[in-house]
């Protein structure tokens, strides 16, 4: 079998179990959790896959890489995916969870890059301007770089506004040349 299909399968029965207890938005955050730990620990993925590593040992790894305060429900799905040997899919179990929430809440993933710091009044009008096209929720990740000089870059979907003075300059030098 393929890993995205077992990952989805897993994904799509968690998101059941934890919308029918309602605690969803829970799960939601431990899985998010998880898939951060994944991304800043490279070092989880190998110890989780490595087979030499009792399997009390994973549980308490991915229960700490949840986060703080994990959900009865979360324990249990780790528990399981650990009984069928499974751990080695919990990384891409959890992004799919995201993906599968994401799209059953209508959230759309944002990003706003700036060249300096922006106020939280200015994040909001841009937060309520993605909401009003998307007609959905946004989670939004604000991001300073100042190589983009000025301006701003703004991603959601496939979307991308480029308003950043660094673009501006090489569309010039380009037509320049």
């Amino acid at each position: 079998m393929d890993i995205g299909v077992i990952s989805v399968r897993y994904a799509r029965a968690l998101l059941k179990s934890a919308v029918q207890t309602k605690c969803d938005d829970q799960v939601y955050t431990d899985m998010a959790t998880l898939a951060k730990s994944f991304v800043d620990v490279p070092q989880l993925r190998t110890t989780i896959n490595n087979p030499t590593i009792p399997q009390e040992s994973k549980r308490q790894l991915l229960i700490t890489a949840c986060g703080p305060a994990v959900t009865p429900l979360t324990e249990r799905f780790v528990d399981l995916v650990l009984k069928e040997g499974r751990e080695s899919f919990m990384v891409f179990i959890a992004s799919s969870y995201i993906t599968l929430y994401r799209k059953q809440k209508n959230i759309i993933h944002g990003r706003l890059i700036t060249a300096t710091t922006v106020s939280p009044e200015t994040e909001q009008k841009m937060r309520s301007i993605v909401e009003s096209k998307t007609q959905g929720t946004v989670e939004f990740l604000t991001e300073v770089n100042p190589d983009i000089i000025g301006g701003f870059i703004l991603e959601y979907d496939t979307y991308r506004l480029d308003a950043s003075v660094q673009s501006q300059l090489w569309s010039i030098l380009k037509n320049l040349k």
